[in-house]
Formats: structure tokens, C-alpha cells, sequence
């Protein structure tokens, strides 16, 4: 989970606000079934676009599924929601729609690249068919419950000021967190749970996020580089610290190197010279002192 997943979740609530109002981007068209005059072919365009963004090669880079697999049972949560709140009949709720859609659809059985394990759409849901069993109640609970960590990632900015609070356990997510664990008509050891352990698993690497905003290693990196923190991935922001680090210290111990090299080259080019100039002059010197020699014995 980070703030763009939550972004997807936020543009397709934005399409489906209103009664009977169904304000998609024409980009949507694709998936759109008949028109998307009826609620179903709605949220199944919601389900697919959502798939395709936290899936496909096109939708978020690097794919958020590549650090999360179970990001899907979120998606579980939006579906069950919203076919709980736009059902019209009694009997087109979540089993109905996996039996017209999620297995009639060519769409949902398409090869799909990006899927670790899986084959298609089709088989990455099977593999959690649990959803179909799920509680209405908890189902609405568990949507509250992602809302609420959205809205925390969507506050994650003006240099993470906030993160402190997240830290300490008592923000919105934490209290509906307790509620929920102390709900009653949520059974352990299914499907319900294993949604809960997704969404805590989400809200601990939240809190992760907020751990390397807030360590001294993250505060000097803003300070030398004059950047605000990344909130994308905070194990990018580690090595993009190490490798800056590490440059720093590469380039100031090369400089260091050659301002000591310098002298002791010139001095080892000095010696030449100077050997030379007084080897010359004591060869003059001898010369001279011969000379003088001979002189003095000519004389005699």
C-alpha cells in the first residue's frame, strides 16, 4: 500500500458518487459492458481498471503487487462494498457477481504478465474465493478500515509533520483496528481474517514509512541535498541516501588524495634539478681548481 494505490481507490469512489451517476473518464470506455447502463457492468469496470493498475506493465510502476501480493484482498473489500451498496436485487450480490462476470468474462481469463503465480485474473481470484463468504457487516467495516489508512497515506506531506502521530497508535485506522478485533461476528482462521492481517500488514509499513522520515539519517539527507523526503518507497530513500553518501565520500577523498600528491610531486621533480645544478657546479669547481694547479706548476 502507499499514496498512489490509494489514489486509484479515491478516482474510482469519485465515479461512482451519486445515486444513479456513473462519471468515468472515457479511457473506462474499454471495459464498459453494454453501456454501463446497470450497476453490475458499473463496479465491474471499477474492478478491472483496479486490477490493471495494481497488475499490468501499464498501470503503477513499479507495481505495488511486486512488494505486496496480498494488495488483491483490497480490492476484495472495494467489490464486496460496493456490490453490498448499489444491490438492487437481492440475489446480484457478491456470488452472482463471480459467477456472471468474474467467470463468463473474457476479460477476467485474459493472460496476464505482471501476475506472480498466476495465469489470469480469474486464477489469482480463485485462490481466494473465501471473499464470497464474507460477512456484509465486516465487509463495511473492513471498507472503513481502508478508507482510514487512504486518509492517513493522503496526509503523509509538508515534510511528513504528521508521521510522529502516526507512530504512537492512536489514529483513526488504530481505533477502528480495536474495534473490529473485538467485533463479535468476525470468526478467525478465514477469509475475514486474512483480510485483517492485510490491512494491519498495510498500516505497519505506513508506520515503517514514518520510522526512516523521522530517523537522523533521513533528516541529514534533507539537509545536504535540500530535498524533501520521498514517501514512494522509504527503502529507495535509504539507498539514495547510501549512494549519495558514498559519492560524497568518494569525491572528498579523491580531492583529498590529490591535494596531497601535489607537493610530493613537485618535490620529487625538484630533486632532479637540484642534483643536476649541483653536480654541474661542483665539475666547474674542479675544472677550476685543476687549472690553477697546472698554472702554478708551469710558473716553478
Amino acid at each position: 500500500m502507499n499514496k498512489e494505490v490509494c489514489e486509484k481507490f479515491q478516482d474510482v469512489e469519485k465515479w461512482f458518487r451519486g445515486e444513479n451517476k456513473f462519471n468515468h473518464p472515457e479511457y473506462l470506455q474499454k471495459y464498459c459492458i453494454n453501456g454501463c447502463d446497470h450497476n453490475l457492468d458499473k463496479i465491474n469496470v471499477g474492478c478491472l481498471y483496479l486490477l490493471d493498475q495494481f497488475y499490468k506493465h501499464d498501470g503503477i510502476f513499479p507495481s505495488p503487487s511486486n512488494s505486496n501480493p496480498n494488495i488483491v484482498d483490497n480490492i476484495f473489500i472495494w467489490l464486496s462494498y460496493m456490490l453490498n451498496l448499489k444491490e438492487t436485487n437481492k440475489n446480484e450480490g457478491i456470488k452472482y457477481f463471480y459467477d456472471n462476470y468474474i467467470t463468463q468474462r473474457s476479460t477476467y481469463k485474459e493472460h496476464i504478465s505482471g501476475l506472480t503465480g498466476y495465469g489470469t485474473y480469474k486464477e489469482l481470484i480463485d485462490d481466494r474465493k473465501g471473499f464470497l463468504d464474507m460477512d456484509k457487516n465486516i465487509v463495511s467495516k473492513f471498507y472503513e478500515e481502508l478508507k482510514s489508512l487512504c486518509k492517513l497515506y493522503n496526509g503523509l506531506g509538508d515534510g511528513n509533520k504528521n508521521c510522529k502521530n502516526y507512530l504512537e497508535d492512536n489514529s483513526e485506522f488504530f481505533k477502528k483496528y480495536n474495534d473490529l478485533k473485538q467485533d463479535t461476528s468476525f470468526t478467525k482462521n478465514s477469509y475475514d481474517s486474512q483480510i485483517f492481517s492485510t490491512l494491519l500488514k498495510d498500516y505497519d509499513g505506513l508506520k515503517r514509512e514514518c520510522e526512516v522520515a523521522l530517523s537522523p539519517q533521513t533528516e541529514e539527507t534533507k539537509q545536504n541535498l535540500g530535498q524533501t523526503l520521498a514517501l514512494d518507497s522509504g527503502l529507495d530513500l535509504g539507498l539514495d541516501y547510501g549512494q549519495e553518501s558514498e559519492s560524497s565520500f568518494e569525491a572528498t577523498s579523491s580531492s583529498s588524495i590529490t591535494s596531497k600528491l601535489i607537493p610530493v610531486l613537485l618535490i620529487l621533480g625538484a630533486i632532479p634539478i637540484f642534483l643536476g645544478i649541483a653536480y654541474k657546479y661542483s665539475l666547474f669547481g674542479f675544472r677550476k681548481r685543476v687549472q690553477k694547479h697546472l698554472r702554478e706548476k708551469l710558473k716553478k
